[in-house]
């Protein structure tokens, strides 16, 4: 909870702050790849730095929490910390690089806004940082814990057993421990981070969702090639990646076979079913290559024989681009009871079941108590979920996965 002097402060300048925050993250990051260029190189996904993608994201999670601490200074925004808590701990993150951050972000706080900087400004700024800081620092120790990782060391060395092509741009790899031990234990929906050497010699990491079930001695990524032309708004709704660059997709589809090695980090991610929806009607939607993570929830629920209706929604470019079609449709037939949807842009005459456009929900019924579950591009889910919610299902049991900054949080 920030402290009431804290409080009028910042309620006092967040319009200030909001307005140049994103100026403040610009010389953020500028200041801080200057002083540690490896993390650019090592740790911070290169292209969206260069499409300021991750400044966005940075200002857009700040500028929320803040306003939250203000607007509702009893709760913590456990659902927007959570997620960048996963996704911190499949990095690696640990508790000194909150310290470098807060160097160089107050550095350009007061480099920005300048003599507006007052010490009880700079208090106040001071408090929110260290009280976001610290809640992720927390959660993401429980994290580490659960896994029984010492903080930081999620990095294992993995063997690709196999490589099978699932379309033209995209192919799942099954991943093997290297040393033999036993491929830890996730939730369907999670995700692994990836660190591939680039021929320039950086380290960059991409998160893949494993799009398997759990329980194996292997686990499986499918990765779509990012192509050049992929806009870094996701140009078409339904199949183009947030990421503007493919660095790391085009390394793994020209370079990575079967036998070589990869490092590969222990999963994690928040987009997994709870113990409320266990027993609930489930909407699983996904667009382009975000069907991976409804893949590894649908073999899950199939074993488990879930109960109740599953509507599964999935759009595409064509037929063809739908990576694990194929399973995507027979998982969904072993439910007792569910119901595929399929959306193409161009579906083609083989295949005369299928929708063609956008993913248009209006004439799909929602039971009570319907729990959601989105991954794909940002204008998919919100087109999604805006019809979820026209179809009466609540805001707080519609989830989603962002692969990259979350643009979606900088936009609220």
């Amino acid at each position: 909870m920030l402290s009431e002097p804290s409080t009028v402060t910042v309620r006092a300048t967040l319009p200030a702050v909001g307005a140049a925050i994103g100026d403040i993250a610009d010389l953020f990051y500028c200041k801080l790849f200057d002083a540690h260029p490896e993390l650019l190189r090592d740790l911070f996904n290169r292209g969206n730095q260069a499409s300021g993608a991750q400044r966005q994201a940075l200002a857009g999670s700040i500028a929320a929490f803040a306003t939250q601490l203000v607007e509702h200074p009893d709760t913590r925004p456990d659902v927007m910390l959570g997620r960048i808590a996963h996704k911190h701990a499949s990095l690696g993150i640990t508790p000194a690089q909150y310290g470098v951050v807060h160097t160089h972000l107050f550095a350009a706080i007061a480099e920005v806004l300048g003599d507006a900087v007052t010490p009880e400004v700079a208090a106040a700024w001071d408090e929110v940082y260290w009280l976001m800081a610290n809640a992720l620092i927390a959660l993401e120790a429980r994290l580490y814990a659960e896994r029984e990782a010492v903080a930081g060391d999620v990095w294992r060395a993995w063997d690709v057993v196999s490589r099978t092509e699932e379309t033209a741009d995209t192919a799942t790899f099954r991943l093997r421990p290297a040393d033999g031990s036993p491929a830890p234990g996730f939730r369907p929906g999670q995700y692994v981070s990836v660190q591939v050497r680039l021929p320039d010699g950086a380290r960059q990491i991409r998160q893949y969702s494993l799009s398997g079930a759990p329980g194996g001695q292997l686990h499986s990524i499918t990765v779509k090639r990012v192509r050049d032309d992929a806009s870094p708004d996701g140009a078409s709704p339904h199949s183009r990646s947030a990421s503007p660059d493919g660095e790391v997709s085009h390394h793994l589809h020209a370079h990575v076979r079967t036998g070589d090695r990869l490092r590969v980090s222990l999963p994690y991610g928040d987009l997994v079913i709870g113990p409320d929806a266990a027993d609930a009607p489930l909407v699983l939607a996904s667009a382009g290559i975000g069907c991976t993570p409804m893949l590894a929830m649908l073999e899950h629920l199939a074993s488990a024989g879930h109960p109740a209706p599953v509507t599964v929604v999935h759009g595409d470019r064509t037929p063809a681009d739908h990576a694990l079609r194929a399973e995507h449709a027979l998982l969904a037939g072993k439910l007792p009871d569910a119901a595929a949807h399929f959306w193409y842009e161009r579906p083609g005459p083989e295949h005369p079941a299928d929708r063609t456009g956008l993913v248009d929900l209006s004439g799909l019924p929602f039971a009570p108590g319907t729990h959601a579950y989105l991954c794909g591009p940002l204008p998919f889910m919100r087109s999604v979920r805006t019809q979820l919610l026209a179809g009466g299902v609540r805001a707080a049991d519609i989830h989603y996965e962002v692969f990259g900054p979350d643009l979606w949080l900088a936009a609220s």
